[in-house]
């Protein structure tokens, strides 16, 4: 099987993330925060370095680390705990619809929403531009999950402290591939997915605040903390946390951001390296119509003329090639791209891809393309 969907999920796992995950079942079960005893205490030790792995890995001395189950909690924490009525919100069309959609959402609620549909590298300026009397909030991703262009964030970060306005960035597509600065880009909420990029496990993802910020609760439940008062606490992290957090995937989120420190590097090399490598190869496909620039990293979205784009899924299915089609829950980049309706194939590649993987790749569309005039 070759595997190309990495921007859903990153499917190989390094092999420490996986003897972290059989650890934490033999050893790591009992719930932090919550009891005295010595195996809560060494469950909540792991969980405390976990998060101090992250604040260094994103250059977030002054972030509190906020555990969610993924990173749409963690997008839904920063829009409903900042946002009141009356406030504006600057955004793009390049996000996902952990983004839109709570905004949709909140159009219906008193908040103003603007959304930018201009090219990606123009967006510090149209940022800008849009800046009110009652603007509180700017919203990028920090990669695009359809075409893999990234937004200059340091600028809009700079836009966003000089107008005294919260950034919030959506890191899912971008945390470990790309070089992420908390600290030195002024972002001020950080969501990230464990999952991907980050060679964790499913279910969970995190929320990184900067501790100047105040956010209401999403959650209310237990904290471990202030048990006799009936108001949700707010402090962070554990206001935020209510419920028992997932330790066994914050294990294996522990080991790949501990395995990233070791590798960060090389994995970018190998993975600029690939990224140029395909795009090279899909550009010279006179079939294709590419919806990816030359600066796209590791995401490359395109459609072979004539045919649907999940029907090409399907045919590289049957070869074991695991790619994805449609819409990819991003529909206002589509509807830039005048590609709403029709969808796009996407390839996403990780650093445990290799060259001949991608060749292959290429063979096989060219296969698909000629036989698209006989058999379809």
């Amino acid at each position: 099987m070759i595997y190309f969907d990495n921007a859903a999920t990153s499917f190989v796992k390094p092999q420490i993330v996986k003897n972290a995950v059989e650890t934490a079942l033999n050893k790591y079960t009992a719930n932090p925060g919550r009891s005295g005893h010595n195996l809560s205490n060494i469950v909540a030790d792991l969980v405390f370095d976990t998060r101090e792995k992250l604040k260094e890995f994103f250059n977030a001395p002054n972030h509190k680390v906020i555990f969610t189950k993924n990173c749409t909690e963690a997008l839904n924490l920063a829009i409903f705990g900042s946002l009141n009525v009356g406030d504006h919100v600057v955004t793009t069309c390049y996000e996902h619809n952990s983004v839109l959609r709570p905004l949709e959402f909140l159009k219906k609620h008193g908040i103003e929403v603007t959304t930018l549909f201009c090219a990606i590298e123009d967006l510090p300026a149209e940022i800008e531009k849009q800046i009110k009397p009652n603007t509180k909030m700017i919203i990028t991703t920090a990669c695009s999950n359809v075409t893999g262009e990234c937004p200059d964030i340091n600028a809009i970060g700079k836009i966003a402290k000089k107008h005294n306005l919260i950034y919030l960035v959506d890191g899912a597509q971008a945390c470990g591939h790309i070089d992420i600065d908390l600290s030195n880009c002024n972002i001020d909420l950080f969501a990230f997915a464990g999952h991907k990029g980050l060679y964790a496990t499913t279910g969970v993802g995190g929320l990184m605040v900067n501790e100047n910020l105040k956010l209401k609760p999403l959650l209310f439940g237990g904290t471990g903390t202030e048990s006799e008062n009936l108001i949700q606490p707010t402090d962070m992290p554990e206001g935020l946390e209510a419920g028992t957090i997932p330790t066994i995937p914050i294990a294996s989120l522990n080991a790949g951001v501990g395995y990233l420190f070791r590798n960060f590097e090389a994995i970018k090399k190998h993975e600029n390296e690939l990224s140029k490598y395909l795009y090279n190869k899909l550009i010279d496909l006179n079939f294709v119509e590419p919806l990816f620039s030359e600066n796209s990293k590791n995401v490359f979205s395109f459609n072979v003329k004539d045919l649907d784009c999940m029907l090409v899924a399907d045919l590289l299915n049957e070869h074991d090639i695991c790619v994805r089609a449609g819409l990819h829950c991003a529909p206002l980049i589509h509807k830039k791209l005048g590609t709403l309706k029709r969808g796009a194939l996407r390839v996403s590649v990780d650093h445990f891809n290799s060259f001949e993987e991608i060749d292959c790749l290429i063979e096989i569309l060219k296969q698909i393309n000629k036989l698209k005039t006989t058999k379809f």
